[in-house]
C-alpha cells in the first residue's frame, strides 16, 4: 500500500464527497439490516400460532402483512441508498482520474529531451491510459466496497451478538482461514500483476512503433517477420494474463466455500441450541442464516477488492517512477522576462549524456537581435545542438549563453521558449487539418493570417488544390503531404507566431532550389527586425545571411560574410563551388 499513499492529497480534495459517501453507506447498511429482524420477528409470529393456534388469525394476518410492508420499505430505501453511494464514491473516482490524467500528461511535458530518448512511446501511452485506469478502480469501485464490506461487517457482527454470543461466535470461525488465504492470493496478484503490465507496455511499444512505420515495413515486405513478432508478444502478454487470471479466479470459489461452511455451521449449532433451548425460537436460526447470507458478497468482494488493489498499487508504482522526477531543465526565474533577441555563445561545450558525444566544443559568436546568422557544416557538426540549446532544450555543461545579456537558465523559461519560432530538421506535423497545424503557433490567428504565412511558405498553391483546402485533415505525422510539403507548412507554423526569434533547421532540404529560392527572399523580408538562424547544407540558403560560421566536429572552422569566405580557401569555397557546379549543370 506503500505506492498508492501517493493519492491520499487526492481523497483530500474530495473529502466532502468521500465522507458524504461514508455516511450514506452507513445510513444503507442500517436500512438493510432491518430486513432479518423482520423476518426472524415474522417466522416467530407463526411459531407462535403453531404452538398455540387459537389466536386470531386477523391478527396475525395483520402483523404479516405490517412486517412485510416495512421490509419492503427498508429494501427500497436501502437500495436507494446504494445507489446515492455509489453516486458519490464512483463519480469521485472518475474526478480523480481526470486529475490524474492531467498530472501525468503535464509531467510528461515538463520532462527533459533526455528522458524521451531512454522511454518508448508506447509505455508513456500504457502508464496514462491502462495504469491510471487500474488506479481509478482503486480508488472507486475497490474503497468502495471496502467501506462497504467493513460497515456491513461491523453492524453485522454487532446484531449477531446481541441475539446470541455463542452463535456468532460458531458462524465467525472459517475467518482466520479467509484472512490467511487473502494475504497468500494477493501477494500473489501483486507480482503477476507487475508481469503482465510490463509486458502489456513492450506489446504497446512494439505496436505503436510498427503503426508509425508502416510505411517502411511493406517497402521492406516485413509484414510476415512483423508479425510473427507481434504473435509471440500477443502470446506472451496473453499468458500472462491468464496467469494473472487463474489467480484472480481462485477468490470466488474460495469465498463461497467459507460462507457455505458458515451456513452449515449456523444449521448445525442453531439447530442443537434451539432443541437444548438455548435459542428460544426458529426465527433467530433463519436471522442468523440471513446474516450470514448478507456477508455473502462483501466476502467475495474482499478477493476482487484485494485484486483491485494490488494490481493499482503495481500501476501507481509504475506512475511514481516518473512522476518523481525532477525535470533536468527547471524554470528557475518564474518571473516575466521580455526577450529582445540579442544571442551570445561564450566558449560552449555540451555533451550527450546518453552517447557520450561531444558536440560542441568552446563555441563563441555573437547574434544581435535583428541579425541573420547561418550554421553550415557536415552531418553530426553540432549544428542542430546549437539550436537546441538557445531552445533550452539542453543546458549547457561548460561556458554559457546568454539573451540580451542574461544567463538562459536565470531567464523564464516559458517566456524564453515562446519568443521563440523553431523549424526543426524532421517536420512534425499533427493528425488535424493544414489549418490547425498552421495555427498551432498561434491559436487565435484568423483564416486570413493563416494564408498569409502559407503564401510567405510559398506552400498556398498546393492546399488550395486539395479537395477541402485548408479543412484537409493530414495523417499521423503529415504522411498525407510530401517532405517538401511537411516542411513548409511548418515554415508557416513559425512565421504566423510572429516570435523575436525564428530558428530554421535544415528546413529547406526537401525543396526544389527554385521554391527554395522563393521562400528565402520572403523570409529575409520578415526577419528584418528578428533574430534568425538559419541551419543548412546549402551556400544558397546562406549567403544572404550577415554572419557565416562553418562547423565540424563541433567547432567553429570558419566565420565571416559570404562574400569573405568565398574568398578564403577552405570548407564553405569548396561547397560553393560544387554546389555553383551541380547547378550549372542542372
Amino acid at each position: 500500500m506503500k505506492e498508492l499513499q501517493y493519492l491520499n492529497k487526492y481523497f483530500i480534495k474530495y473529502k466532502y464527497r468521500f465522507l458524504t459517501g461514508i455516511l450514506i453507506t452507513i445510513v444503507a447498511q442500517i436500512f438493510s439490516l432491518f430486513t432479518p429482524k423482520l423476518i426472524s420477528k415474522s417466522l416467530n409470529i407463526i411459531e407462535q400460532y403453531i404452538k398455540n393456534p387459537v389466536q386470531d388469525t386477523s391478527v396475525i394476518k395483520h402483523e404479516l402483512l405490517f412486517s412485510l410492508g416495512l421490509i419492503v420499505g427498508a429494501t427500497v430505501i436501502a437500495g436507494f441508498l446504494t445507489f446515492l453511494m455509489r453516486q458519490t464514491l464512483i463519480v469521485m473516482s472518475r474526478h480523480v482520474e481526470f486529475d490524474l490524467k492531467n498530472e501525468v500528461f503535464q509531467q510528461y511535458e515538463r520532462l527533459s529531451q533526455s528522458f524521451y530518448k531512454k522511454s518508448r512511446t508506447g509505455d508513456l501511452m500504457n502508464r496514462i491510459s491502462e495504469d491510471v485506469g487500474k488506479v481509478r478502480m482503486y480508488v472507486g469501485p475497490a474503497v468502495m466496497y471496502t467501506i462497504n464490506t467493513f460497515i456491513r461487517f461491523t453492524i453485522v457482527i454487532i446484531y449477531m451478538y446481541n441475539v446470541s454470543p455463542k452463535l456468532t461466535l460458531y458462524t465467525l470461525l472459517p475467518l482466520p482461514l479467509l484472512s490467511y488465504c487473502i494475504f497468500k492470493l494477493s501477494t500473489e496478484i501483486n507480482k503477476r500483476s507487475r508481469i503482465y503490465q510490463e509486458n502489456l507496455s513492450n506489446l504497446s511499444s512494439f505496436s505503436q512503433e510498427i503503426f508509425s512505420g508502416i510505411r517502411v515495413i511493406k517497402a521492406y515486405a516485413l509484414e510476415t517477420q512483423n508479425n510473427t513478432t507481434f504473435s509471440n508478444l500477443s502470446e506472451e502478454s496473453r499468458s500472462k494474463n491468464m496467469n494473472l487470471a487463474f489467480v484472480n479466479a481462485m477468490f470466488g470459489p474460495l469465498m463461497l466455500l467459507l460462507i457455505g461452511m458458515s451456513n452449515l455451521i449456523v444449521i448445525y449449532f442453531g439447530g442443537m441450541m434451539y432443541i437444548n433451548g438455548t435459542i428460544p425460537n426458529l426465527g433467530t436460526i433463519a436471522e442468523f442464516i440471513l446474516y450470514v447470507n448478507m456477508l455473502i458478497w462483501p466476502v467475495a468482494s474482499i478477493g476482487w477488492v484485494s485484486s483491485l488493489v494490488q494490481e493499482a498499487e503495481a500501476s501507481q508504482k509504475r506512475i511514481n517512477e516518473f512522476l518523481k522526477i525532477d525535470p533536468e531543465i527547471q524554470n528557475n526565474n518564474p518571473n516575466p522576462t521580455p526577450i529582445q533577441g540579442a544571442i551570445s555563445f561564450d566558449n560552449v561545450s555540451f555533451t550527450y549524456e546518453d552517447t557520450n558525444i561531444q558536440a560542441l566544443k568552446k563555441v563563441s559568436f555573437r547574434v544581435n537581435k535583428g541579425e541573420t546568422l547561418a550554421i553550415l557544416g557536415k552531418t553530426g557538426s553540432g549544428k542542430s545542438t546549437i539550436l537546441s540549446l538557445i531552445c533550452r532544450l539542453y543546458d549547457v555543461e561548460a561556458g554559457s549563453i546568454t539573451m540580451d545579456g542574461t544567463k538562459l537558465s536565470d531567464l523564464n523559461l516559458y517566456d524564453l521558449r515562446n519568443s521563440i519560432g523553431i523549424v526543426p530538421q524532421d517536420a512534425f506535423l499533427f493528425s488535424d487539418s493544414i489549418k490547425n497545424n498552421i495555427k498551432f503557433g498561434k491559436e487565435d490567428a484568423t483564416d486570413e493570417e493563416v494564408i498569409d504565412a502559407a503564401k510567405k511558405a510559398v506552400v498556398h498553391n498546393n492546399i488550395i488544390n486539395f479537395k477541402k483546402q485548408y479543412e484537409t485533415i493530414l495523417g499521423e505525422r503529415g504522411i498525407t503531404l510530401s517532405g517538401g510539403q511537411k516542411q513548409r507548412v511548418s515554415i508557416a507554423r513559425a512565421i504566423i507566431k510572429n516570435p523575436e526569434i525564428l530558428l530554421f533547421d535544415d528546413c529547406l532540404s526537401a525543396v526544389d532550389t527554385e521554391t527554395e529560392e522563393q521562400i528565402l527572399n520572403n523570409l529575409f523580408e520578415i526577419c528584418k527586425d528578428k533574430t534568425t538562424i538559419i541551419v543548412s547544407h546549402r551556400v544558397s540558403s546562406a549567403k544572404n545571411a550577415d554572419k557565416i560560421i562553418i562547423l565540424e566536429d563541433g567547432e567553429i572552422l570558419q566565420q565571416g560574410t559570404h562574400s569573405q569566405l568565398v574568398n578564403q580557401e577552405g570548407y564553405y569555397k569548396e561547397l560553393y563551388l560544387k554546389q555553383l557546379s551541380e547547378k550549372e549543370l542542372s
